[in-house]
């Protein structure tokens, strides 16, 4: 992979988990604040800042700003893991992926499946 390559994918991350992490803020302060009763609502943004008050007295504009947005970022996120993951499962392993220990236990169980496979017909005669 390239330099340029692992960069931007590396932006790309840390951007997503940015916009990610803000969403969930927002929404747990706007569901951890929001005030009991329409009376409440008048008083929201002198209560709770005007970024927070605004949005809970305006529910559509939080509905497609911060709602809709952190469902689509999820629904990508998993998407893309399904996909590596199946990337990842076709991968084949190679020998010079296992360590000494792994090849001694694989050659084992190689001569002792060979063993078997050569005493079995002999058994039948």
């Amino acid at each position: 992979m390239s330099k340029t390559k692992k960069l931007l994918l590396i932006c790309g991350l840390s951007l997503d988990v940015l916009i990610t992490v803000f969403l969930f803020v927002v929404a747990i302060i706007m569901l951890a604040t929001m005030p009991k009763t329409d009376a409440g609502m008048s008083v929201a943004i002198e209560t709770n800042g005007p970024f927070i008050g605004y949005l809970q007295t305006h529910s559509t504009l939080y509905l497609w700003t911060c709602v809709i947005p952190l469902f689509v970022l999820l629904a990508g996120n998993i998407a893309l893991l399904i996909i590596y993951v199946k990337k990842a499962g076709k991968a084949k392993a190679q020998l010079s992926d296992l360590s000494e220990d792994q090849k001694a236990a694989l050659r084992a169980e190689i001569l002792k499946d060979m063993d078997s496979s050569e005493e079995k017909p002999e058994e039948k005669k």
